[in-house]
């Protein structure tokens, strides 16, 4: 399987080689080697990838670096991430799956999609503290916001304005942020984000292919976020448990040999830490009832099937003992707001 951060690694030198920048020179003032990106048994380190990033700055001279690679990125530079995102029905279904998929291309953002009455918004979300003093995650902000922008007229063949483009961070060069985001950038706002008008959320995307969506979503489907060894174990099910959600209901077997232990030694572990496999998936199912409930897209049936219940009426009564309220006035609470 590619390492989709390396992937990415690559894409950004061969941009920086499109600005005159000499690719051995980047690489050894980044610590690292072009065998280093080609072998797939070495792991770039985040001061490697950081680094990279802040000395592609330096030597093209471009403080907007970023927004500029932003402009110019392909969704195949993302490698098989690209092809599932192009392979989706719709752009509610790209932009929910690229946001599930993010920490496979950097482990300095998340990303969070809400859909509400008129529009859908995307926020990115430092994973690294304060983006305002890492000169890297500023960069790679930029890249994301702008990315997020041009890619969408690519899915759908025409040219895409957000209604609004948020920075919490400062800008150097608001006249350049405004033409390569096609909007002027709101600043000091509490969050990054862009907010879209609604209507595009249910846009067919030209290359929809389910069934290779399907073939792909199985390939990648090992392939997970980076997590220290030092986190409890049940924090690391439950990172996977979210991260994996759109492949459905994840068995005990499943999650066993994804961590590469038997089912039993799982559940020993977890008991040590005064939980079950159960406890888990429980809270990961509660989690995911509330985020698809609020987003309005899926009907409370749709839902209750998603998160494996054979009988609607079985999530209800387990949705009320967690909230106090059925699905279907929860949801309806909710887009009511």
């Amino acid at each position: 399987m590619e390492d989709q951060q390396k992937k990415f690694i690559i894409a950004l030198i061969a941009y920086a080689v499109q600005r005159d920048i000499s690719p051995e020179t980047l690489c050894k003032l980044s610590n690292i080697t072009i065998s280093d990106l080609q072998d797939p048994d070495t792991n770039l380190t985040s001061k490697q990838v950081g680094d990279v990033w802040i000395n592609a700055v330096h030597l093209s001279k471009d403080k907007l670096f970023g927004l500029h690679f932003g402009e110019s990125l392909q969704l195949s530079a993302i490698g098989i991430v690209g092809d599932i995102i192009k392979s989706s029905n719709t752009v509610g279904d790209a932009i929910t799956i690229a946001a599930s998929f993010t920490h496979l291309v950097t482990s300095a953002f998340k990303l969070e999609v809400s859909l509400n009455t008129d529009n859908f918004i995307i926020r990115f979300i430092p994973e690294t503290g304060d983006c305002h003093n890492n000169p890297a995650a500023r960069q790679i902000l930029d890249l994301l916001m702008v990315f997020v922008i041009h890619e969408l007229d690519g899915l759908m063949l025409k040219k895409i304005t957000p209604n609004a483009v948020t920075y919490g961070c400062p800008i150097s060069d608001i006249d350049e942020y405004a033409r390569v985001m096609r909007a002027v950038p709101i600043l000091d706002a509490p969050q990054n984000m862009i907010t879209f008008d609604k209507k595009y959320w249910d846009e067919p995307i030209i290359t929809a292919n389910y069934e290779l969506q399907k073939v792909l979503l199985e390939k990648i489907s090992s392939l997970k976020k980076p997590l220290h060894e030092t986190q409890p174990l049940q924090n690391r099910i439950l990172s996977f448990l979210f991260e994996n959600s759109y492949l459905g209901l994840i068995s005990l077997e499943d999650i066993a040999a994804n961590f590469n232990i038997s089912p039993r030694t799982l559940q020993r572990k977890l008991k040590n830490e005064g939980i079950n496999f159960q406890q888990l998936a429980d809270e990961a199912r509660k989690a995911l009832a509330i985020t698809y409930l609020k987003s309005g897209s899926h009907p409370v049936k749709e839902v209750s099937y998603m998160l494996g219940y054979n009988e609607l009426s079985a999530f209800s009564r387990t949705f009320k003992r967690w909230t106090g309220i059925t699905p279907v006035t929860f949801q309806k609470s909710n887009i009511a707001v």
